[in-house]
C-alpha cells in the first residue's frame, strides 16, 4: 500500500516574533496540493528502522521519515521495526513541505501498522517535535496557523488549479529566517477577515524579499511567472506559484521553463488525501 504525503503552499506568511528557543512566531495559511510523495512500509520483527533506498539531498541522519518512525517507536514502546520506501516527487528545500509531510504520513501510517494506539492529538504533539509544519499534515485540514505553526484554525478555501515553478536550488529555512530577523523588525499583522481576502492575496510572504535578494534563481522564477498573474512564494522558498483557470493553462505556462527549472500543475485541496479516504 502506498501512503500519500502531499505538498502544501502558504497563501501568505507573516513573521511576527521570535521565542527564546529560536522558533519564530508566525501567521500563515496552508493549503494542500494534489501532488504527493508516496511512502510504503514493511513491518519487520527485528526492531530496526531502515530506508530501502538512498534519497538525493537527504542523508539518513536528517531524514524526517526515519526520525518520525524512531520517535513513535520510542514513545509507544513498539518492539517491531519497519523498512520505509519513499518515492520522492516534492523537491527538497522548496518550501512545499515535503519533509514535514513525509514525517506526518509516517506517524499516521505506523500508528496504524504498529497498532500503537495514539490519538490524533498525541500524534500532532509528536509531530511538533519534528517540525512546526508536521501537525498541519497530521490534522489534515487547510488551516490558518499561528504560534510556531501549532495553533491551527481549519478553513474552507476555494480549490483552484495552481502552477508551481521550482528553481534549481535548495533554500535553507534557518538561514532565511535569520536573515529576515536581521533585516527588519518583527511586528504583528491583521489577519485577512474573509476567505476571499485570504485566497486573493490580502497577505504577503514576509520572507519573499530576503529570498529574492539572496537567490537570483528565485527572482528569475518570479519574472517568469509575472506575466501570467500574481505570483507568490511558498514557505521560506524557493518554489513560487500562482493560481490558473485550469490544468491546460498551467501546462502551457510551464512549456518554456528556463533551463534547469522544474514545475508542475496541481489542484488545491482542503483535505489531506488520507482524511478523504477515511471519509
Amino acid at each position: 500500500m502506498n501512503w500519500p504525503a502531499p505538498a502544501k503552499i502558504n497563501l501568505f506568511l507573516h513573521v511576527i516574533g521570535r521565542r527564546s528557543d529560536g522558533y519564530h512566531l508566525l501567521q500563515t495559511a496552508f493549503q494542500f496540493l494534489d501532488y504527493s510523495d508516496a511512502l510504503s512500509f514493511r513491518v519487520t520483527p527485528h526492531g530496526e528502522i531502515r530506508r530501502t533506498r538512498e534519497l538525493r539531498h537527504v542523508d539518513a541522519d536528517s531524514d524526517l521519515t526515519l526520525r518520525a518512525a524512531r520517535l513513535l517507536k520510542e514513545t509507544a514502546g513498539v518492539s517491531q521495526g519497519v523498512d520505509v520506501t519513499v518515492e520522492k516527487r516534492i523537491p527538497v528545500g522548496s518550501g512545499l513541505g515535503g519533509g514535514s509531510s513525509d514525517a506526518a504520513t509516517t506517524l499516521c501510517a505506523l500508528n496504524e501498522l504498529w497498532q500503537a494506539g495514539l490519538s490524533i492529538d498525541e500524534l500532532a504533539d509528536l509531530g511538533l517535535k519534528l517540525g512546526a509544519d508536521v501537525p498541519l499534515f497530521i490534522r489534515g485540514r487547510a488551516a490558518i496557523a499561528e504560534g510556531i505553526g501549532e495553533r491551527l484554525t481549519p478553513v474552507e478555501l476555494p480549490e483552484p488549479w495552481y502552477v508551481v515553478v521550482v528553481p534549481p536550488i535548495q533554500v535553507p529555512t534557518a538561514e532565511v529566517f535569520a536573515a529576515f530577523a536581521r533585516a527588519r523588525g518583527l511586528t504583528p499583522y491583521t489577519l485577512p477577515r474573509t476567505i476571499r481576502d485570504l485566497h486573493g492575496g490580502a497577505g504577503r510572504n514576509d520572507l519573499e524579499a530576503v529570498v529574492r535578494k539572496r537567490y537570483s534563481e528565485v527572482e528569475q522564477a518570479f519574472h517568469y511567472l509575472a506575466p501570467h498573474g500574481r505570483t507568490r512564494m511558498t514557505g521560506s522558498g524557493g518554489a513560487v506559484f500562482l493560481d490558473v483557470v485550469d490544468a491546460e493553462q498551467g501546462r502551457s505556462i510551464l512549456a518554456r521553463l528556463p533551463v534547469g527549472f522544474t514545475g508542475f500543475v496541481a489542484r488545491g485541496m482542503n483535505r489531506h488525501p488520507l482524511l478523504r479516504e477515511a471519509g
